[in-house]
């Protein structure tokens, strides 16, 4: 691949950007700083978050309210010595490579900012400041009961007292906070401010093709408690002959699975809460569909067809290895990257659903029926997978996974309709029409 280049005609490859996120406690911090490395990983660009608070628990692990307190000299040293390290790291991190760093912290004073921002540039490092303002008390209430309650700084101790102790904690951090001063000694700053769960959004100097990528992301991201819901269409028949790609209708079992799948979802939901239902255009996923609730709005996207087999649409893998034995053999070597003649790869597939997880990141409620590579590359996005290892991911049939993001991780849930089918998964080198994996997931 030719390498990416911003607006300015300077590779991708090298900038390197400090994003400094900003902001009280419970304000979605952590939870947007793991979802902007997730997102630029999974386009194959490195990024990591360097957690403060990570560090600080080393020395600090369960601090109470006090520890954050202007007036505690020592809580005030071991915060600095934390964020020295975590900056440290950073620093030594983008000599090795590294691409987009993500400080995440409260980066609550002016002093602090510049702190930061005086010792990236002295390295050549871009800076990036993100703040999430936020004066909704129902959703700083909701940040506080569903994502600091789960923090490792309370791990072990009872919610209501930690949720007490946390509303402290961010007392002490309004005494020093001063938000962005977009007209005074900071104006010069480049800066996305997300207001109020991003009813508004400020954005100032940005500079090139690396942090529009990542402004226009944050601008699609809201931090209000979600889940989305994943299936694969139903078992199909080309699914029982061992084809891949094509049209195919279902199969019988596959028509069993339809029928379950509302009973799947209403278990998963927990109740009858309507969803927005995203299908491929490709028969099978709509005919898995059909019988979920009539209010269940449903669309279909283009963009979640499956993966594009090229010449080798509706061939066996034997057929495959016998009639391309080059590309069989190229593919295995690094499935991730290579393209079917006159299709696709699964890299390319990634790039025609970045439209899909935006909307998804705009949305509540989404459940999608779509096809095994797709959900490969959507799953790997959500659970922060290698892009390497992500095709080999086994994603059976019959089966509802309903992904919650979380500040420190996304949970999974599965519910299995135990209606049998056929296994897709195939191991490297294998042309097994279908196997069992093991270990492989």
């Amino acid at each position: 691949m030719a390498p990416r280049t911003n607006g300015r005609g300077v590779q991708v490859e090298d900038t390197k950007i400090c994003v400094v996120m900003v902001g009280l406690p419970a304000r979605g911090k952590s939870y947007i700083a793991q979802k902007a490395q997730r997102y630029l990983q999974w386009l194959s660009i490195d990024a990591k978050t360097f957690n403060v608070g990570n560090y600080r628990r080393t020395d600090a692990p369960q601090p109470s309210a006090d520890f954050f307190d202007i007036g505690n000299t020592e809580g005030e040293r071991r915060r600095r010595a934390a964020a020295e390290a975590a900056i440290a790291d950073m620093l030594a991190w983008f000599k090795q490579g590294g691409v987009i760093g993500i400080l995440d912290a409260t980066n609550s004073t002016k002093e602090r900012r510049k702190w930061v921002m005086d010792v990236c540039t002295r390295e050549g490092i871009e800076v990036l400041f993100v703040e999430s303002k936020c004066d909704n008390e129902e959703m700083i209430m909701a940040n506080i009961r569903d994502v600091k309650t789960t923090s490792p700084d309370y791990k072990g101790q009872d919610p209501e007292k930690a949720a007490l102790d946390f509303r402290n904690r961010i007392k002490n951090y309004e005494k020093v906070y001063k938000t962005i001063d977009g007209d005074g000694d900071e104006s010069d700053y480049t800066y996305l401010k997300i207001m109020d769960v991003g009813s508004q959004v400020i954005i100032n100097r940005i500079q090139d093709y690396l942090q529009s990528r990542v402004v226009y992301y944050l601008m699609n991201l809201h931090i209000r408690p979600r889940s989305v819901w994943l299936s694969r269409h139903g078992e199909s028949l080309y699914n029982l002959n061992g084809k891949i790609g094509g049209d195919a209708d279902l199969s019988p079992r596959g028509h069993q699975y339809a029928q379950k799948l509302p009973e799947l979802v209403r278990q998963s939901v927990g109740g009858d809460r309507p969803l927005t239902v995203w299908t491929s255009t490709l028969k099978r996923t709509i005919a898995t569909a059909r019988f979920l609730p009539e209010n269940y709005n449903q669309l279909q996207w283009k963009a979640l067809d499956e993966l594009d087999a090229g010449l080798c649409d509706g061939m066996t893998y034997q057929e495959i290895k016998d009639q391309y034995p080059e590309d069989f053999i190229a593919r295995d070597e690094d499935k991730y990257n290579y393209r079917y003649r006159g299709g696709e790869s699964y890299r390319d597939v990634v790039i025609r659903l970045e439209p899909i997880i935006m909307e998804l990141e705009r949305s509540e409620d989404i459940l999608i029926v779509t096809h095994q590579a797709i959900l490969r590359c959507i799953y790997a996005y959500f659970m922060k997978k290698d892009q390497a290892k992500s095709p080999w991911m086994n994603v059976p049939l019959h089966c509802l996974i309903k992904l919650t993001p979380r500040a420190y991780g996304t949970d999974e849930e599965r519910w299995q309709a135990d209606i049998p089918a056929v296994s897709t998964w195939r191991a490297k080198g294998s042309t097994a029409k279908h196997e069992d994996p093991t270990g492989t997931a």
